[in-house]
């Protein structure tokens, strides 16, 4: 099976194509059907960059969770008995996914809470500040007690104190956000590389092979290579593959083992 590639079309098909029990870690960013019913404005009455993109609209409840239904089927299928799956989401969507992966058979490990140090304000005040996403970790199956987790790695990295399930990482601002030609950001939820670092770090080993159904500007392509690990790429939007794929050549420089445990 070909790596270190990206995948263009629709995930489930292109996941169909996928032979079963070969993928040692998946990490999906599903689109969250997080859709701003009102244009949503700052006290200086500039207007809020929402999620508004046409691979985040879904007619209903109904239509996104068979979508959900439909790719993490073919997730589990690739998945290997040793594996492991992280989705990452909001509460618009999280608590969907994670029951549907509970009726599909994996096994929840973990919830890890994304605690964004840097977080949107809310703006007309009529909630608290949204600053967090979930990371929901499954095995494959209530069954599976050989999966992937480096946890003395873990706790070095954090100090050499045991790391829980609150992660505070700030938002992709800065040189990290990719722009497009327009000079506005590229993509509307590109993930921190930190918080794939963590990821990828804490359940895959050397030259594993990580799969992401929803490559986006390729962050866990990238994450995947600093790592010396493999990666699969599904992508529909062909300006985010050109982005991705451009990204990921140029690295050169890999993180080596006392790059990841000192910081």
């Amino acid at each position: 099976m070909q790596t270190n590639m990206i995948l263009h079309g629709d995930c489930i098909e292109k996941l169909k194509e996928i032979p079963d029990n070969t993928i040692d870690l998946i990490f999906a960013d599903p689109p969250y059907n997080m859709q701003l019913k009102n244009i949503l404005y700052r006290p200086n009455n500039t207007k809020v960059a929402g999620v508004d993109d046409t691979w985040d609209k879904f007619e209903s409840f109904n239509e996104y969770d068979t979508f959900c239904t439909a790719w993490l089927i073919e997730c589990r299928r690739i998945l290997k008995e040793t594996g492991s799956i992280w989705v990452i989401g909001s509460y618009h969507n999280i608590f969907r996914v994670g029951a549907i992966m509970l009726n599909l058979g994996f096994w929840i490990l973990n919830d890890v809470t994304w605690y964004k140090i840097n977080p949107m304000p809310n703006f007309l005040g009529t909630r608290f500040t949204n600053a967090t996403e979930t990371l929901v970790w499954c095995s494959k199956s209530a069954y599976t007690k050989k999966y992937t987790f480096n946890y003395k790695m873990m706790k070095k990295y954090n100090g050499d104190k045991q790391m829980t399930s609150v992660w505070h990482i700030k938002l992709c601002t800065g040189e990290e956000r990719i722009k497009g030609s327009d000079g506005k950001k590229a993509h509307s939820t590109q993930k921190p590389e930190e918080l794939l670092k963590r990821v990828i770090l804490s359940s895959t080993h050397k030259d594993d092979i990580i799969l992401d159904p929803f490559f986006g500007t390729g962050t866990t392509g990238a994450v995947a290579k600093k790592l010396g690990r493999q990666f699969i790429g599904i992508e529909s939007e062909q300006n985010y593959i050109d982005i991705a794929q451009k990204r990921i050549d140029s690295i050169t420089t890999l993180w080596e083992e006392s790059d990841w445990i000192e910081k």
